[in-house]
């Protein structure tokens, strides 16, 4: 008896075997669209900066203490003018301006963000504004918060939602961003800001690899923010570094046990191991953990090797360390500095180039993970990236974290999706370049500032808006019922500075994009849409 007739798969999908609700067979080949992931990405960071050297003399520290010991040369910092609504919303035109895209091209928006400034109100409904001009109000999302880790749970949202019935075949646009602020110690030099905004969407250059996550959430009061009144966290720092190595460890062995599923079912019977990584990126509080953390991965893979060599190759010297045990060595001198040599080419070839903004601007919370990524797009050639797997580890203390991998697209010809990603991260460096540098002692005193007047009501900032970068959305004031006013310094072009205070629609000319169910869109390389100043509010209007 013939059954029903099988439905045909639409184009660019695949079809799908039933069977019972709630489970799928091993051999499913499941209803997706095709290579999703990361489309476009934009950086943003402050246009200022402290040298870290002389963070070291005005601290009255060790010469090294800062660039030798965490391995960071200059940190960004913003005044008074911004904050964590003024630093997405640059992000986020900057990005649709420089891909030319429509805002009703997005079908989600998420933050993932721990700077609060209000307990109920998202930063997404203040991203919102930039939409209205659209008339885009069909727009699936919300903030996402968990330390340092809430920009990695959103992109994972959007990319499930591309990944499921729910999708309407437009784009997701994920927003990393934060300001990583301390009080004055030892903490402050670990201080960073800036936000990455992502379009995700299938057929990406940078596509997420399905099924391989590998994730660990625990328990634990590492780093926390329980003053409600103050943006300093409460730091745990020896606690935070065993949480960060231990969940680094837990997160590979996850993701190990299920390449190994995938390869078994393909036929491969070999090891995973580091040098299956085109590239490795981290979260990076300061560079040396970084450093350290390729390290502890070759520490992994030493251990679970049953007979490695240590008579020559990567293992060589390293018989005295094969019978410790992982959670023994988070403080061992030895055993990290045995590691750190045997992984020193590991370390240069893959994931040194990728600390590029962490150096130059410092930690940035939630978009650290996501501004090492736009590191490494920024100095390899499409050449050099085509075909490469990415390994990505994200931490957020409290503690969540995922070691998950990006398969770059073997497509690097000129005008490929993969040639605009890269081309659109090419001035990285002369934009780093091109901040002013600040003496330590005004720094301390923007931090004073910021100090003073967190959370204040009815408040103008003090500080000046012109050293910001050109088409940097900037905060106006504060009014006497906490609403906030917003305005945008001019790009090149736009005529003199006016920063109003009432809510003006955003008035930017966009060429219109179809959604990429039906067209990748046209991102052109180095070209930006001239915008113009305008004031927006995340008050009642």
């Amino acid at each position: 008896m013939r059954g029903p007739p099988r439905r045909q798969p639409a184009m660019g999908f695949r079809t799908v075997s039933t069977t019972m609700p709630g489970s799928l067979p091993v051999n499913a080949e499941y209803c997706w669209p095709k290579d999703v992931g990361i489309v476009a990405l934009e950086i943003y960071f402050p246009s200022q900066y402290v040298d870290q050297t002389e963070l070291e003399k005005y601290d009255g520290v060790d010469a090294g203490k800062y660039t030798i010991g965490l391995g960071q040369s200059r940190m960004g910092f913003c005044s008074d003018r911004e904050d964590i609504n003024s630093l997405c919303l640059t992000v986020v035109q900057k990005l649709m301006e420089r891909n030319s895209l429509s805002y009703d091209c997005i079908g989600r928006l998420e933050v993932g963000t721990e700077t609060i400034i209000d307990k109920s109100k998202s930063v997404k409904t203040v991203l919102m504004q930039l939409f209205e001009e659209s008339g885009n109000t069909d727009v699936e999302g919300i903030d996402t918060t968990n330390a340092c880790y809430g920009g990695t749970a959103a992109l994972f949202n959007a990319i499930n939602w591309i990944e499921s019935s729910s999708w309407d075949g437009r784009y997701a646009l994920v927003v990393a961003g934060d300001i990583a602020v301390y009080a004055t110690g030892n903490a402050r030099p670990t201080g960073g800001a800036g936000a990455v905004a992502m379009l995700v969407g299938p057929n990406a250059p940078l596509i997420f690899e399905r099924g391989l996550r590998g994730t660990h959430m625990q328990h634990a009061y590492d780093f926390y923010k329980p003053d409600m009144v103050s943006e300093y966290p409460v730091v745990d720092g020896k606690l935070s570094i065993q949480c960060y190595l231990s969940a680094l460890d837990r997160c590979y062995t996850v993701y190990r046990n299920k390449i190994h599923a995938q390869w078994q079912k393909e036929g491969i019977g070999r090891r995973f191991t580091l040098n299956d990584f085109g590239f490795m990126i981290f979260h990076s509080p300061y560079c040396k953990l970084v450093q350290k953390s390729v390290a502890r991965l070759l520490l992994n893979d030493f251990l679970s090797d049953q007979n490695p060599e240590t008579a020559d190759g990567i293992f060589s010297g390293l018989e005295a360390f094969r019978d410790i045990k992982l959670e023994d060595t988070y403080f061992d001198r030895d055993v990290e500095k045995a590691f750190m040599k045997a992984s020193a080419e590991l370390f240069n070839q893959k994931t040194k180039a990728s600390l590029l903004v962490s150096n130059q601007n410092g930690n940035m919370y939630t978009p650290s993970v996501y501004g090492c990524l736009a590191s490494l797009l920024a100095q390899y050639s499409p050449e050099q990236l085509a075909g490469q797997r990415i390994s990505v580890f994200s931490y957020g203390s409290g503690f969540a974290a995922t070691l998950y991998s990006i398969r770059v697209t073997q497509d690097a010809t000129p005008g490929s999706a993969l040639d605009k990603i890269t081309a659109s991260l090419s001035d990285l460096k002369t934009r780093l370049d091109s901040r002013k540098c600040i003496a330590p002692d005004v720094f301390a005193e923007n931090m004073k500032i910021r100090q003073e007047t967190h959370h204040l009501a009815n408040y103008i900032p003090q500080c000046s808006v012109e050293d910001l970068f050109e088409g940097t959305w900037y905060l106006v004031r504060v009014d006497e019922k906490h609403r906030r006013t917003y305005a945008r310094r001019p790009l090149m072009g736009d005529g003199p500075l006016e920063a109003g205070v009432e809510v003006v629609h955003p008035g930017i000319v966009h060429e219109h994009i179809p959604s990429p169910a039906k067209k990748v869109p046209r991102i052109p390389a180095t070209t930006e849409s001239e915008g113009v100043t305008v004031a927006i509010s995340n008050g009642e209007h």
